[in-house]
């Protein structure tokens, strides 16, 4: 075990499509952040930025574009880009400085303006690039792959359509209780059947859309946190950012091809479920003792998925735990509480410590409507393209 990182401050911009820059919304989400923590921006050692990457040249460098927002003060910059996981390694890089003694007080913000439809590659000849590949070659979207990976579920473990149209049902509901999400609306499952068919056996409500907005964490060191008067803060317990095992026997997004186990028997346990279980073990727990989850619900399958990644279920039994209603408000073990990304839609840098954001909340009790009741231990999952794990254990 490591040791802790307080969680200082929290803050978000609402996700939508504002049809502005990124650099405003994740200033904005900066801002709110030190203001709930208290902590003037003149009195931030660090800045770790989650890039975006598609706003040009600015994205590449999203530490010190942010820095520069905010007003050059001499701060420290990190950038990273990690896809979907941007924003968990931006945390890990942050309390990596925390823990060095590098730093006090880290500033963590990932922000987005997120083209219309569905991502795909830029332009030009990239062969050695699996996520141009998938496109180019099998004209792979990402709802194609979400639509086979639901095939899959209902051919392996019978989940049904109804069933996927519960997940988007749950998340809606929570969703129109919070306040930065895109789409704050509840739906029926009727509503989900009918609207129209994307990429089969997946309805448009399915799918996440993809976003404009920003989120943003400020992290310091347990004894800064405590000369600043808090006793008990929100603190981050583990970050996994595992890689796949040989040999990858389960095809993930980009990769449209896996490693042979011929002559390697493989582990027992696939990319997403290592990434999980590499937190569990840095923070020395286990799924049991799981107040709430928040997980990367790119489409509804998806997220029944993630429930057996977890630990929160056997294989095969995700769509029963939803059934029970295990997983919704009230549940032994509410997910995406927040609404997920069926809610907030894909503001890609900024999703990760978004999700941190609502577990700071909901660990201190002011998650408000949407408060889970004696919340305790939270986790996040994420998964980014080219094998980025993302997983963040948050205790209270």
């Amino acid at each position: 075990m490591t040791d802790d990182v307080a969680v200082l401050g929290a803050g978000m911009h609402p996700w939508g499509k504002w049809g502005r820059g990124f650099v405003e919304y994740g200033t904005v989400a900066a801002r709110a952040a030190l203001a709930d923590a208290g902590i003037d921006w003149r009195d931030v050692d660090s800045v770790a930025g989650a890039d975006t990457v598609r706003g040009g040249y600015p994205g590449y460098v999203a530490g010190a574009t942010f820095a520069k927002a905010l007003g050059w003060q001499g701060a420290r910059v990190a950038s990273v880009y990690a896809a979907c996981a941007s924003g968990a390694q931006a945390v890990s890089a942050a309390r990596a400085q925390i823990l060095a003694g590098l730093a006090d007080v880290v500033l963590v913000v990932g922000a987005d303006a997120a083209p219309k439809g569905f991502f795909r590659p830029a332009g030009g000849d990239r062969h050695d690039d699996p996520d141009w590949l998938r496109f180019r070659v099998l004209g792979a979207t990402n709802p194609a792959y979400f639509g086979l990976y639901a095939r899959r579920r209902m051919a392996v473990h019978g989940d049904t359509l109804e069933d996927f149209a519960q997940v988007k049902v749950k998340n809606a509901a929570a969703g129109a209780l919070n306040p930065n999400a895109r789409y704050r609306k509840t739906v029926t499952a009727d509503e989900v059947a009918a609207s129209a068919v994307v990429a089969d056996p997946l309805r448009l409500l399915d799918i996440c859309a993809t976003s404009d907005g920003a989120a943003a964490l400020v992290l310091c060191g347990m004894d800064f946190a405590r000369k600043r008067g808090v006793r008990n803060p929100v603190r981050i317990r583990a970050v996994s950012t595992v890689t796949p095992t040989y040999p990858n026997t389960v095809l993930d997004l980009p990769d449209i091809a896996t490693d042979s186990a011929a002559a390697v028997e493989p582990t027992g346990v696939t990319f997403r479920a290592s990434i999980a279980r590499a937190a569990y073990e840095e923070a020395g727990i286990g799924p049991e003792e799981l107040s709430l989850a928040e997980v990367y619900d790119l489409s509804t399958a998806l997220e029944l998925q993630w429930y057996e990644d977890l630990g929160l279920c056997g294989e095969g039994e995700a769509a029963k735990l939803l059934r029970e209603g295990a997983t919704a408000p009230g549940g032994r073990i509410p997910v995406n509480a927040s609404g997920g990304l069926a809610s907030f839609g894909e503001a890609v840098p900024a999703q990760a410590i978004a999700q941190l954001c609502e577990l700071t909340w909901q660990l201190r009790g002011t998650a408000g409507v949407r408060q889970v009741a004696d919340a305790r231990v939270g986790i996040t999952a994420n998964q980014g393209l080219f094998g980025h794990g993302s997983s963040v254990v948050a205790v209270r």
